[in-house]
Parts: structure tokens; C-alpha cells; sequence
């Protein structure tokens, strides 16, 4: 009975037991039901606060017709069904983060990296027990980091929120996730994090020193983060890898790093470094990579001796101020690889010892003061040793030597770049250079290399950049050349006057990667080749100032790609053809001072073009705004009128019109009454105007008609009697530079021409008045729109602006047979014309440079406080490099919209400090606000453009004005930085009128 009883009992229990596990059972289900739907409901959030899907992800992935499980980017737990994993990166999403991702109670790893994701993290997200995986890295994201990342995170192992905007302090619970390995963007206080290997910190506006704890990190093997570096920092044995670029690390290199006896890859470049380099860095043998480019550290390192570095294979400290010798120790670097000196001040001879270096791969020397210690460039030969080497980079240093013929021939056939830009080099091109067969670009620019072009170099197949610009090169392009498939950039422009007096060759048409073609100032002659139809990716043609003539091929309507043409200065016949209607892309067109005729086409891109493009053609007609006289219906008349009318009616009515004018020369020299001196320079002018002419067209010089007031005078809009608008600058005579400054100006403006200088029409002189007659710019000046509150230019129009005068600078230092230095750029100097087309002018103070000598002495500082160079406000100097600095200057108040002068720059805190102190954080600090707005689209393209014209802005103004950049140099440069911004906002981008 007992043993019965007990069975029953068994029985009832197991009963018991089976029915609390399906009831268990039952209430898991359940529960499981709840838990995904809140998954569900949590990612359908997410989709809601998206705002722009540019490639439909969600409509097309994420619908609530199939099992959340099966979204794309969302993975689930198999067997409680449950989101684990949520990955929607790099698909370029805009909008916010939800607050309901942290019910997302199983998720381990959340992915949002590489979208346009702004506004602040919520901190709900950080609740989610089960996280180990969390990547927010490069988005807009803002605000300060939520403080409880790490209180309810015991097993996050990698965190980043790396190229973000966040500010503000560090939260200090970071020291919870003991389990952190690797961290992007917010270091403090972390110590307690045993287990971190791999720190990552940049790209972010956070603020305050970095913690001397991190000393304490001894496990630590990579780190990169921003602030001041810590001597701590010496304690972290075990460092592999410390990588802080990109920041805004100031201060010198602490000592201690020469400590981290472990270290493979210091990574130090772009950011604010100053001093001296400690020299125990030297000493730590494990080294493989120094990376101290792009701050401004500064001393010599050639005292530094019993250096090894035997595992070193990169070394880069480009953009820095060393000096001194190019150090030994860098020899004894067997492994080196990589060697980049450029942009420094290192002098002395570049010794033969670069051939130790048997592993070296890129060489770049460029942008300092070295010379060789035979004219034979014999360090050439040594590099004969380097079998891997790719690249050799030597331009910008006096070298002053010929082009060696074996040693060039002996080089590395692995080598892909040669560039020996100014290096004042002589000789002739050396045949052998023909042996580098893997050569793909080749710049010998602005050097004095004379001989002809050697058809050698049609044996590089693989060519696609050859630059031989500025040389005495004489002869003609070999055929050959034209047969160099890959060539898609080829520069022979500024050669000497006496050079090229041959056709250009028809084979220039097998070129058909070729993107831009520069045979400017040259003495090509001949007719323009129909080929040149053929290259549908040429964007820029430049063949202006030579003696070609004949028509313009109608083949260049074909030319799809083109954006900039220029045939100027040529003898150039015949009509404008239509076809080039067709260039849908053309920005830029540049036919003046030829002898062609007949309408100017008026579809296509011809709407945006000024008479500039057109004039110097005598014959041509069209409309009244590009200056030319309309066109009449042409009426045939038997040939003999036609001889009657040359022979005698033209020959007698020429002559009579020169009595008349004569007579009233001279009846008005009796009257007394004001005229033109006959004395003073000549300008280009197609009227004379009287001084009561110019008084009444200016409502007697009335302040209502004053468009400006300088150091010299005054400028008045003036309305003359058949209605033309123009305007006159009166000379203050009170003002005793004043005589010289008209003297001045009608000296200079009557020697140049160009589309982007403000032209005279006439003057009127005498001894009690002088004035001269210039086109009106209706736009008024840069300055006014700068600081209009109606009238406010894009980034566009800027750039476009800024083109103008660089290349308007560039003809003036370049393109005149006496370079002339302009001495006051500034935005009020920079007029607008109806098509927001600049034009420089005020000429008042110019300079020209005769001889040699590329400077000159001013004894009177006449320039405008804020823009003058330091040399011309030291010394006096005047010189086209002091140019560049002014229009340096101007490209940071344009982008900026803050003047030289304003009230915040006082003591050493100037326009250009302030620029460069902010550079390496963010633009957005110092752009005008009205150029840059995280809410377009085209956000990420704009800030970088910015940030490009920034740096060149820096180099324009560079301390020793023997180290800036040139105009051609700066021309160049904005074109590439316009291009990219166009390509990147996904169009093209022409001028439009101000209606304002």
C-alpha cells in the first residue's frame, strides 16, 4: 500500500511539474511575441526618423509584411528570435537617431558609421546590457557624449564615434567598461581600462587636456586620440602604435615618448606641434614608421649622430620649418622605403650616400634649398643603386646643374614620377630618358633646358603627364609624341618668343585621353588642325599668343568635355562656328585680338560671355552687349564701286576728317579751355572727352554720383549724352603722389590688355584736372558684396571671382614683357561686372620689374595696412611674390567675410593666425556663415572645397616670401579645387547675373 501510495504521489508530482513548464512554456511564447514586437516597433523608429534615403534602403528592405528577422542589416539571435545585430552603414542616410533603439534589449552590435546622421545620441541607447559593438563614427552627430555609456555596459569591447562634431567634456565613466579593447573619439580617464589595446581619438571638437592616466594603460598598443600629449604617456610600455594625427595637438613632443622602447608606428602629422624633435625617438630601434608631417616643428637634425633605426621603412616630416643639412642618420636606415622631406627648409648638398638607402621607393626632396655639389647633378648616379624606386621628386630647390645623360638613362625602370619643377636646370633633354619605360609623369617645367623635344620620349607609352612649360626649347613636336596613348596632360606653353615656328602636328589627334592641352606663348604657326575635333575629354585648350591662322576648325564642336578655350592673340580669319554651340560645358572662351568676322553665335554657352572673349576682332558683329555693332543684311555691289569706294572715297574722307579734327585741336589750344595734354601717355582709347564734358556727365563731380574714395581720388559714375555709363576717377591734385600715381597708371594700363583688367577709355589731363575714363562696373566692388546683407555671394560665385583675379595676377606677372606688380590687392580693387565677371584696378601704386632683378625697393610704404606683405612693410620690397601675399590675404576675408583690419584681430592675433589656428579643427569656425550650412546636402563637398582654398591661401602666405607660390601656381589650383566641387555637387556650375 505505501509503495502504491508513493507512486501516486510521484505521479501527482510529475502531473504538477509537466504543468508549470508549459505554463513556463506558454508565458515564454508570449513573452517572446512582446519582445519582437518591440524589436519591431524599435527599428520602424529608426526608419521614421530618417528624413533622406537616397537609394530607397527602407522601402525596399524594410516592410512590415515580412519577419523583422528577414530586414536587410538586422540579424536575430536563432533561436530567441531576437535582434542582435543592426548594420545600416555607409548608405548615406540623413536624419536623427531614435531614442527607442535601447529597446533593443539582445543587441550586441549597432553599426550607423558613414551616414549623414545628426543631432544628438540618445541616451537610452546605452540601457542595452547585452552591447559589445558600437560604431557612430563619421556622421554630423553633436552635442556632449552621454555620460552612461558605460554603467550598463559591462562587455563593450569597441566604441567609436570618431569624425563627428561632438564638444563639450569626457564622460569619467568610461573607466566601467573593463572590457573595452578598442575606443575612437572620446578618451578620459582611463586608467581602470586593463584590457584597451587599441585607442582611437580624432576628427572631433572635444575640448580639455588628454588624462595623464592613460599613462597607466600599460597594455595599450595602438593609440590615436587629440589635446596635448601627456609625458605619461612615456609609462606605456607595450605601445606598438601611437597614431595622433589629424587633431589639434599642441605643444612640443614630450622627452618621454623616446621611452616607449616597444614602439613600431609614431603617427604624429597634421596638427600644431612646435619645437624640436627629442632626439631619443631616434633611438628606439623598433621603429617602422615616423610620421611628423604637416606641423610646424623647427631645428636641425643634423647633429643628431649614432642613429640606427634599422627597421625604419617610412619617414615623413614634410611641411615643416627643419633646416640645416638633410641628416646622416636617415643613411643608415637600410630598410627606408618611403622619404619625404618636401616643404622644409633643408639645405646643403644632396649627397651621393641616397644610393645606400637600396629599398628606397619614393624620394621627395621637393620645396627646400638644396643644391648639388657638381654641376653634373651627380647624386643622380647614386640613385642608380635604388632598383624599387617610384618616384623621385626634386622641384623648387636652386640645383643649378645639367641633366646628366647616363644617369638618367641609369635609373630605376621601376620609376613612375619624375619631377624636377624650377630647379634651374640647363642642358638638353637627355635621350636616355627614353629607357624609363614605366614613366608616367615627367615634369621639367620652368627650367632653361634648351635643344629640341627628343623623340625618345615617344618610347614611354605609358606616359600620361608631360610638362616642359617655361623652357628655350626650339623645334617641333615630334610626330611620335602625338602617339603616346595614355598622355592626358601635356604643358609646352611659355616657351621663348624664337621657338616652335612650325604647324601643329596633325597626329595631336591620336592623343585621345588627352584632358588639356597648354601651347601658349609659343610662335606655333599654321593652321589649327580639324584632329583636335577628335579628343572628346579635352577640358582646357590654351593656344593663345602664337601666329596661327586659317579658321577655327568647325571639328571643335565635337570637343564635348571642353570648358576652357583660349585662342587669343593669333591671326585667326573667318567666322565664329556655330558648332561650338554645341560645348554645353564651356566656361571660359577667350577669342580676342584675332581677325575673325562675320555674327557671334548666340545659343549654347555664348549667353554667359562678355565682350572680353570677342574683342580685338574688328569684323565681327552680334549684340549690343558684347560691344560690337549689330549685324546688317548684307548687300552685293558690282566690283567696280567697290574699287571706286577704296581707291578715292575712303582715302579722301580719311583725309578730311583729319583737317577737321586738327582744326579743332587747334582752335580749342587758343580758347585755353581744358583738353588732353599731348604729352602724357598714350592710352588704348577710342574717345576724347573734354573736362565740361565730364563735368556735366557727373552732375558736376556730385557726391550723389560717387562710387568711391581712395588715397588718390575719387571715382563718380557718369552718364554721357548718347546714354553710355562709365566711370571717371578724378585725381586729388592737393595730393602731391598723385601727379605720379595718373602718371603711373596711364603707363601701365596703355602696355596690357586682359579680360580681367579693369580697361581705360580715355583720360582728360591738364594742369588743373586729371581723370581718366574706365569701363563702369554696375556690380560695384568684391568689398560691397562681402559685407551686403541683400546681396550675398555663394560659394560659386567666390570661387569664380577669386579665379579672376589670379588669373588677371598671373597675365601681370606672366604675360607681359615687363612683369608688372599691381602692390594693392584688395577687395575694394575688385570690381563686378552685370555677369558677377571680376576685374581688378587701381593701378595707382603698380610696379613694373625691368631687368633681371625680380624686386625692387620702395621707399614709401604706399600699400593697404592688412594686405601688405611683411617684406613691404619691413623693407620696402617690392615683387610679384609680395602680390601673392595680398591676394592670399584676399582669399581669406572673401571666405571668411571678415576684414584684415576687423576688431577682433589685435596683437599677434591676425586674419591669417586666426585662419591657420583653426584649419586643422574646422572650417566652420571661420567660414562665413553664409557659405556653409550642415543642413545641404552637398555639406561634406563645400567644407572640403573651403578647406582647400584655406591651404592655399596659407601658401600664398608664407612667411619667407621666397617659399610662397606663384600666380600660375595659384590659377592652377583654384581650377582644380572648382573642378572637384563641381564634380562632387553632382553638376556644373556657370555664372548667373545679379539681379540685385
Amino acid at each position: 500500500m505505501e509503495r502504491v501510495h508513493s507512486l501516486r504521489m510521484m505521479s501527482r508530482f510529475l502531473l504538477l511539474h509537466c504543468l508549470i513548464l508549459i505554463s513556463l512554456f506558454i508565458a515564454a511564447a508570449t513573452a517572446n511575441r512582446s519582445t519582437i514586437t518591440t524589436d519591431r516597433d524599435a527599428l520602424l523608429a529608426m526608419k521614421a526618423h530618417i528624413t533622406h534615403d537616397p537609394t530607397n534602403f527602407f522601402t525596399k528592405n524594410w516592410n512590415t509584411g515580412t519577419p523583422v528577422c528577414n530586414w536587410t542589416g538586422v540579424t536575430c539571435d536563432v533561436y530567441s528570435h531576437r535582434v542582435t545585430v543592426l548594420n545600416i552603414s555607409r548608405l548615406n542616410l540623413t536624419g536623427t537617431i531614435p531614442s527607442q533603439l535601447g529597446n533593443l534589449s539582445s543587441l550586441q552590435s549597432l553599426n550607423l558609421s558613414f551616414n549623414r546622421l545628426s543631432g544628438s545620441i540618445p541616451s537610452a541607447i546605452f540601457t542595452t546590457y547585452t552591447l559589445k559593438h558600437v560604431s557612430l563614427s563619421e556622421n554630423q552627430l553633436s552635442g556632449q557624449i552621454p555620460t552612461n555609456i558605460c554603467s550598463n555596459l559591462p562587455f563593450l569591447e569597441f566604441f567609436s564615434l570618431t569624425g563627428n562634431m561632438f564638444h563639450g567634456g569626457i564622460p569619467s565613466t568610461l573607466s566601467n567598461c573593463t572590457y573595452l579593447q578598442k575606443l575612437g573619439g572620446i578618451p578620459r580617464e582611463l586608467g581602470n581600462l586593463t584590457k584597451l589595446e587599441w585607442l582611437q581619438l580624432f576628427r572631433n571638437n572635444l575640448t580639455g587636456a588628454l588624462p595623464k592616466e592613460i599613462g597607466n594603460l600599460t597594455k595599450l598598443k595602438k593609440l590615436s586620440l587629440g589635446g596635448e600629449i601627456p609625458r605619461e604617456f612615456g609609462n606605456l610600455a607595450k605601445l606598438e602604435v601611437m597614431l595622433l594625427w589629424e587633431n589639434n595637438l599642441r605643444g612640443e613632443i614630450p622627452l618621454e615618448i623616446g621611452n616607449l622602447q616597444n614602439l613600431e608606428e609614431l603617427d604624429l602629422r597634421q596638427n600644431k606641434l612646435i619645437g624640436t624633435v627629442p632626439v631619443a625617438i631616434f633611438n628606439v630601434s623598433t621603429l617602422k614608421l615616423l610620421g611628423l608631417q604637416d606641423n610646424s616643428l623647427s631645428g636641425s637634425l643634423s647633429s643628431i649622430t649614432d642613429v640606427r633605426l634599422p627597421n625604419l621603412e617610412e619617414l615623413v616630416l614634410w611641411g615643416n620649418n627643419f633646416s640645416g643639412r638633410i641628416p646622416r642618420f636617415i643613411f643608415n636606415a637600410s630598410k627606408l622605403s618611403i622619404l619625404e622631406l618636401e616643404e622644409n627648409s633643408f639645405s646643403g648638398f644632396i649627397t651621393n650616400t641616397f644610393g645606400n638607402l637600396r629599398n628606397l621607393e619614393r624620394l621627395n626632396l621637393q620645396d627646400n634649398y638644396l643644391t648639388s655639389s657638381t654641376p653634373e647633378l651627380n647624386f643622380l648616379s647614386s640613385l642608380s643603386n635604388c632598383k624599387s624606386l617610384t618616384v623621385i621628386g626634386l622641384s623648387n630647390n636652386p640645383l643649378d646643374g645639367i641633366l646628366p645623360k647616363t644617369s638618367i638613362g641609369n635609373l630605376s625602370h621601376s620609376l613612375e614620377d619624375f619631377q624636377m619643377h624650377n630647379c634651374n636646370v640647363t642642358g638638353d633633354i637627355p635621350e636616355e630618358i627614353g629607357n624609363l619605360t614605366n614613366l608616367i609623369t615627367i615634369d621639367l617645367g620652368g627650367n632653361k633646358l634648351n635643344g629640341s623635344i627628343l623623340i625618345t620620349l615617344s618610347k614611354l607609352q605609358k606616359l600620361q603627364g608631360l610638362v616642359l612649360d617655361d623652357n628655350k626649347l626650339e623645334g617641333s613636336i615630334p610626330d611620335d609624341i602625338c602617339r603616346l596613348a595614355e598622355l592626358y596632360k601635356l604643358e609646352l606653353g611659355y616657351l621663348v618668343p624664337q621657338l616652335f615656328f612650325s604647324p601643329l602636328p596633325l597626329e595631336i589627334g591620336n592623343l585621345k585621353v588627352l584632358v588639356g592641352i597648354d601651347f601658349s606663348m609659343n610662335n606655333f604657326s599654321g593652321i589649327i588642325p580639324k584632329e583636335i575635333g577628335g579628343l572628346k575629354n579635352l577640358e582646357y585648350l590654351f593656344l593663345g599668343y602664337n601666329r596661327l591662322q586659317g579658321l577655327i576648325p568647325d571639328s571643335f564642336g565635337n570637343l564635348i568635355s571642353l570648358k576652357f578655350l583660349n585662342l587669343s592673340n593669333n591671326n585667326l580669319s573667318g567666322a565664329i562656328p556655330a558648332s561650338l554651340e554645341k560645348l554645353s560645358y564651356l566656361e571660359d572662351l577667350n577669342l580676342s585680338f584675332n581677325k575673325l568676322e562675320g555674327e557671334i553665335p548666340r545659343g549654347g554657352s555664348f549667353g554667359n560671355f562678355s565682350a572680353e572673349s570677342f574683342e580685338g576682332n574688328e569684323l565681327l558683329c552680334g549684340s549690343p552687349n558684347l560691344q560690337v555693332p549689330p549685324c546688317k543684311t548684307s548687300i552685293h555691289h558690282p566690283s567696280w564701286n567697290i574699287s571706286l569706294l577704296l581707291g578715292i572715297v575712303l582715302p579722301l574722307s580719311t583725309t578730311l576728317m583729319i583737317v577737321v579734327i586738327w582744326l579743332i585741336l587747334r582752335y580749342r589750344q587758343r580758347g585755353k579751355q581744358p583738353s588732353n595734354d599731348a604729352n602724357m601717355p598714350l592710352v588704348a582709347m577710342w574717345r576724347t572727352f573734354s573736362y565740361l564734358e565730364l563735368c556735366r556727365a557727373t552732375d558736376g563731380f556730385s557726391e550723389n554720383n560717387l562710387i568711391g574714395r581712395g588715397g588718390f581720388g575719387s571715382v563718380y559714375k557718369a552718364r554721357l549724352g548718347d546714354g553710355m555709363e562709365v566711370a571717371v576717377k578724378v585725381f586729388n591734385l592737393q595730393c602731391r603722389r598723385a601727379f605720379k600715381s595718373f602718371d603711373v597708371e596711364c603707363e601701365i594700363m596703355k602696355s596690357i590688355r586682359h579680360r580681367n583688367l579693369i580697361k581705360v577709355i580715355s583720360s582728360c589731363s591738364n594742369e588743373e584736372f586729371k581723370g581718366l575714363v574706365l569701363e563702369y562696373m554696375p556690380q560695384g566692388s568684391l568689398e560691397k558684396h562681402l559685407y551686403s546683407t541683400n546681396c550675398i555671394l555663394d560659394i560659386f560665385q567666390r570661387l569664380n571671382i577669386m579665379i579672376d583675379v589670379a588669373s588677371a595676377l598671373e597675365y601681370l606677372h606672366f604675360g607681359c614683357s615687363t612683369p608688372v606688380i599691381h602692390c594693392d590687392l584688395k577687395p575694394s580693387n575688385v570690381l563686378l561686372d552685370d555677369n558677377m565677371i571680376a576685374y581688378l584696378s587701381d593701378f595707382g601704386i603698380a610696379k613694373l620689374l625691368i631687368g633681371e632683378d625680380q624686386s625692387m625697393t620702395q621707399t614709401q610704404t604706399l600699400a593697404t595696412i592688412g594686405y601688405m606683405a611683411p617684406e613691404y612693410g619691413r623693407e620696402g620690397r617690392v615683387s610679384t611674390n609680395g602680390d601673392v601675399y595680398s591676394f592670399g590675404i584676399m582669399l581669406m576675408e572673401t571666405f571668411t567675410g571678415k576684414k584684415p583690419t576687423d576688431e577682433i584681430f589685435n596683437g599677434e592675433m591676425t586674419l591669417k593666425h586666426w585662419v591657420n589656428d583653426w584649419l586643422p579643427i574646422s572650417t566652420m569656425e571661420v567660414v562665413d556663415a553664409n557659405l556653409l550650412s550642415q543642413e545641404d546636402v552637398h555639406f561634406v563637398a563645400k567644407e572640403q572645397c573651403v578647406s582647400f582654398v584655406f591651404n592655399l591661401a596659407m601658401a600664398c602666405t608664407v612667411e619667407s616670401h621666397e617659399q610662397r607660390i606663384n600666380a600660375k601656381e595659384i590659377v592652377t589650383k583654384l581650377l582644380k579645387i572648382r573642378d572637384s566641387l563641381l564634380r562632387n555637387v553632382g553638376g556644373r556650375r556657370i555664372r548667373q547675373p545679379n539681379l540685385n
